[in-house]
């Protein structure tokens, strides 16, 4: 199971015990302990930290909360990653190694550098369904172009952000902070900026320091024991995006892994599922998450879970549930 420093959940751990939100029963329904989030020096299991975001963003109605805790972290408990980070020369360093050294803080995203017209960064979640977070990813995004701005000394602005889940009612907090457009529910996530501000240079930069701090950057990774990745999680993660767009069809997918048909549907066997079950899983787990946003018209979560009618939907959320999408949604509210 992969790990994080987890300083997202930790700054979500300072934000609620302030407001006076009782910490332990969300702790317990993210499979974590008040004594594990106040130990500073403990690595918790990355769904765990994503799970307690999404209780304390429920326990504070707040659907941007990733964006407001990372406004409010202090940068430099990412540690080591921080520190190498602010002594590379440039911003297209600063990305580089960013992308190679996630793991040292998050073992379940995997980064990589884009250097082509635009330079920045492609995330991908590594045994952690991707489409259960939002607000960890957010609040990657808000502290690495906060971090930029501030080594930097300018005011950093992406050219083009792409985020895989959708838009919340308080999306317009990300973009603003971030300077441009965001675009939800994309096939990708990735933060890019142009070739001329790749060649920024970092105010504090020490080629010495940071020569230093990549080799005790490369043994920690090479101490790191490898993530492994349940190929269900993968094929989920490959699903999720192509749901609206009506491409989930299993020899597509198993093109996408390069197996043929019978090939792919041994895999998922050997874990305990079948293409459809796996499908129909991922829809009831994404319905049950679309749902609780009461501003989105039942016709848009049809949409998104890949059924062109909303009684195609209704009929298939009864079959999962035993009750229709508005019945959910009332319990719900």
């Amino acid at each position: 199971m992969p790990s994080s420093l987890g300083v997202a959940a930790r700054q979500a751990y300072l934000c609620a015990k302030a407001r006076g939100i009782a910490i332990r029963p969300l702790a317990e329904r993210a499979h974590l302990t008040e004594e594990a989030l106040a130990d500073a020096q403990r690595r918790l299991p990355v769904r765990a930290q994503i799970e307690f975001l999404n209780q304390v963003a429920a326990a504070l109605d707040d659907d941007a909360l990733g964006v407001a805790l990372a406004q409010e972290f202090e940068p430099r408990r990412s540690g080591l990653f921080y520190y190498v980070l602010t002594s590379a020369e440039d911003l297209r360093a600063v990305l580089e190694r960013a992308a190679r050294y996630t793991g040292i803080v998050n073992e379940g995203i995997a980064q990589d550098f884009v250097d082509g017209r635009r330079v920045g960064l492609v995330l991908r979640y590594r045994g952690v369904l991707r489409r259960i977070d939002r607000h960890q990813i957010e609040f990657w995004l808000v502290a690495l172009v906060r971090m930029c701005r501030t080594i930097l000394g300018v005011w950093l602005v992406p050219v083009r952000v792409r985020v895989a889940h959708q838009a919340g009612r308080h999306h317009a907090k990300l973009s603003r902070f971030l300077g441009c457009e965001v675009e939800f529910g994309a096939d990708v996530d990735e933060i890019l900026f142009t070739r001329e501000q790749a060649d920024l240079r970092v105010r504090a930069a020490d080629s010495y320091l940071h020569r230093l701090l990549v080799e005790v950057c490369e043994q920690a990774l090479s101490r790191q024991r490898r993530v492994r990745e349940s190929f269900t999680a993968r094929v989920q993660n490959i699903i999720a995006p192509r749901l609206p767009h009506g491409q989930v069809r299993a020899r597509r997918i198993a093109s996408e892994f390069g197996m043929s048909e019978r090939t792919f549907a041994r895999r998922l066997a050997e874990e305990g599922t079948t293409f459809s079950r796996l499908v129909d899983r991922l829809r009831l787990s994404l319905a049950r998450q679309y749902l609780q946003d009461e501003l989105m018209p039942v016709s848009r979560v049809a949409w998104l879970l890949g059924y062109r009618e909303v009684s195609a939907f209704t009929h298939a959320f009864r079959r999962w549930t035993g009750q229709p999408p508005s019945a959910a949604r009332r319990r719900r509210k």
